[in-house]
């Protein structure tokens, strides 16, 4: 079955802005007489401000014939940009080369993910920047002065959080000569990553990427090109979608407060005689009020449970008659009073200052007569025994654990952070254990002979034997600190060489010198040690060269060096 159409009139009442769901009548402000306009920012208005930036504030010139030239900054319309693709550069309506110029153009437009901006509902957006005009012309016929209570308007307008774009650009720019081209490429790259565009208006962030250069010739003519991309950081606000406008004006409120105030005081509303005077002690009459019953349609009964009595047990009570109850406990439980119970089973029972729980006794405990013990007894105070105390072990805890056995051993401590402090001295007669090694004496050997691995060294012993190492180290030291330079004073043919000098004598902890601790040079060139030998003899240090295996003999106009342990 088909649906019946709605009449004309439904139809129109339907759309009628009052029935309308979207339709906000505090929203419906005049906008006409405002001085405050929509704000709106279009991609037209990123085109200007590059326009502006490169006219105004880079100045784009050559140096020709002694002049200055302005370069002219052009709009690359699609006509013009595909005959620059075509021919690769400009031409005039004479055909003539239009050089220098700069022609720029539009190349795409992306989002920009790095400021993420949801309006949820384009329609309807949610996500406002607010803020505050100044001056509002519905406060003009307002004497603020005179008004009590009386707050002004306030006139807010709410701007659309804009839509972050990136818009890409392509540069194009033609001189004559590369000294030309590389003042303008300066001068742009300069201003990379500023903020372009006309001073109190809009200004978009910029970003130049690389320049690319080519030279041409056309008719005998040389171009110099240069070609780069720039990419805009801008945004979009539209001012208006559909019938949403990005703008929205808005005015809040006036807010009267009320005051209470009264011609007569409370004085005037007390009771007179005839005469009209006020009648001594008199008061303000009280409210007349009645008591009211309620009677219910279901009764209820106080019955007596466990040691409780009730003066009229089981009686039932509607509302409809005065019942009175008095409810009492069969022993009277006052502080002062004495309790009887055949058997109590609780918790806790705390008794003055003593509390019994199941597992504890808290408090002081005075026995008298014998007391016994078939499980465990904790005492968290002190326990003080003025007689003997018969025990098979102790195991004392405070911060560590001690035990003493029955065999008369001892055992202080459970675990490596206990810790044992003794006053006065303690006798050894043994051995004594420290970390799994046996102590079995305190040694007073200065010069540690024994090597043992069971003794303690007394601090005579190890300060004697420091001494005896730090001496041996000081001669050990100046030993190896010697290092000096010496000239052959003779040369025999053609194997010997002597040096006037004496070489170190080593300690007797180091190896004695040989002719390992000298370096040998003979006219510059290094002598390998495995062919040469050194003699001390007297004052004199010989150099022995075996001549088959060094491959030369010794020449009396030879300057051999030395460089090692002399003695001086």
């Amino acid at each position: 079955m088909a649906n019946k159409p709605i009449s004309r009139k439904a139809r129109i009442e339907s759309s009628a802005l009052s029935v309308r769901p979207d339709f906000n009548r505090g929203q419906q402000l005049r906008r006409d007489n405002d001085t405050q306009k929509s704000i709106s920012v279009t991609i037209q208005d990123v085109d200007a401000a590059i326009m502006f930036y490169f006219n105004e504030v880079i100045k784009p010139s050559v140096n020709e014939n002694k002049e200055v030239i302005k370069v002219p900054v052009m709009y690359a319309s699609p006509e013009r940009w595909v005959n620059i693709q075509k021919q690769g550069f400009m031409r005039d309506k004479r055909q003539q080369l239009v050089v220098p110029a700069i022609v720029f153009r539009r190349t795409g437009i992306a989002k920009n993910t790095d400021v993420p901006v949801s309006k949820i509902d384009a329609n309807n957006p949610q996500n406002f920047v607010t803020f505050e005009q100044k001056y509002s012309q519905a406060n003009r016929y307002d004497q603020f002065s005179k008004q009590i209570g009386l707050l002004p308007q306030k006139e807010l307008y709410n701007v659309v959080v804009p839509d972050y774009i990136t818009l890409s650009y392509e540069f194009t720019i033609w001189t004559s000569l590369i000294e030309q081209m590389n003042k303008i490429v300066e001068r742009v790259n300069y201003t990379n990553g500023s903020y372009w565009g006309e001073p109190g208006k809009l200004k978009f962030k910029s970003s130049i990427d690389s320049f690319s250069d080519a030279s041409e010739m056309d008719a005998g003519e040389r171009l110099v090109k240069t070609t780069f991309a720039v990419t805009m950081y801008g945004y979009i606000i539209p001012k208006e979608f559909n019938r949403m406008v990005s703008t929205r004006k808005q005015l809040t409120p006036k807010k009267l407060i009320f005051g209470m105030d009264v011609d007569k005081s409370s004085a005037e509303f007390l009771p007179k005689d005839e005469d009209g005077n006020v009648v001594e002690g008199g008061t303000l009459p009280s409210p007349v009020t009645e008591v009211y019953g309620i009677k219910t349609s279901k009764s209820f009964t106080f019955q007596a449970g466990n040691s409780i009595n009730i003066s009229n047990d089981g009686v039932s009570f509607n509302g409809s008659e005065t019942l009175n109850q008095t409810i009492s406990t069969v022993q009277p439980i006052f502080t002062t009073s004495d309790v009887t119970f055949n058997s109590l089973t609780t918790n806790t029972l705390k008794v003055g200052g003593t509390t019994f729980n199941p597992t504890s006794y808290i408090g002081d405990l005075g026995v008298t007569g014998s007391i016994s013990f078939t499980e465990d007894l904790n005492v968290g105070g002190n326990a003080t025994i003025n007689g003997i105390l018969f025990a098979k072990e102790f195991h004392t805890k405070v911060i560590s654990s001690s035990i003493i056995y029955q065999s008369g051993s001892t055992q202080f401590g459970d675990t490596l952070d206990d810790t044992h402090q003794f006053s006065g001295s303690v006798n050894i007669t043994g051995s004594f254990t420290f970390n799994g090694i046996d102590i079995t004496e305190i040694s007073n050997d200065t010069g540690l002979a024994d090597s043992s691995q069971t003794a303690l060294v007394t601090e005579h012993a190890v300060k004697a034997y420091a001494n005896n190492v730090t001496a041996s180290v000081a001669l050990e030291q100046a030993y190896l600190r010697k290092s000096y330079y010496k000239l052959t004073n003779s040369i025999s043919v053609p194997s010997t060489a002597s040096f006037n000098a004496v070489t170190a004598s080593a300690p007797a902890t180091l190896s004695s010198t040989t002719e390992n601790d000298f370096i040998f040079f003979i006219n510059g060139q290094y002598m390998e040690h495995d062919a040469i030998t050194i003699q001390q003899a007297g004052t004199n240090l010989l150099l022995k060269v075996d001549n088959a295996s060094i491959g030369y003999n010794l020449e009396t106009d030879d300057e051999i060096v030395a460089l090692g342990k002399f003695n001086s």
